[in-house]
């Protein structure tokens, strides 16, 4: 039972990760990875925060570490993953991807997914489980890669 508890906060942590990334692509508008004062501004309130023009001007500044006055997904999801429990979040998604990938082939689509959810009796829906996956999925095969998972994990290290 703790395996599955373990790998149900992994989830909720993955998944957390998953509507940031969604949210940053979304106000991405010419997809060039980098997002504005004022993309950040429209992303905070799709999450449901409702931050002034100061706050997200102070955001902004301590999360472009390179100062180029943008914000990477990189940058993006170092500022707002920061006080996840579980040690490095890098860690936790790397041992989610890892259980995950039953057959060890090092591919994950949302079928493997929601199949590893329903041994698991987590109730997650086969639609969310492939959304869960296409929000990874940076080649757009249907898949997450083991390499395109590091990609992010990569990114929050």
């Amino acid at each position: 039972m703790a395996q599955v508890a373990s790998l149900s906060a992994e989830m909720e942590t993955l998944n957390h990760v998953l509507s940031l990334v969604e949210a940053f692509r979304a106000f991405d508008a010419d997809n060039d990875g980098r997002i504005t004062k004022a993309e950040l501004g429209g992303i905070l309130g799709s999450l449901g925060y409702n931050a002034s023009e100061q706050e997200v001007g102070a955001m902004m500044q301590e999360g472009d570490k390179n100062r180029d006055g943008f914000l990477s997904i990189q940058e993006f999801l170092e500022m707002n993953t920061r006080e996840l429990e579980g040690g490095s979040l890098g860690s936790t998604l790397s041992t989610a991807f890892e259980a995950l990938d039953e057959d060890g082939n090092e591919i994950l689509t949302g079928e493997d997914l929601h199949g590893v959810m329903q041994n698991l009796g987590l109730d997650l829906s086969l639609d969310n489980c492939v959304h869960l996956v296409a929000s990874l999925d940076a080649d757009g095969d249907g898949a997450v890669s083991l390499d395109e998972f590091r990609l992010i994990v990569d990114s929050l290290l």
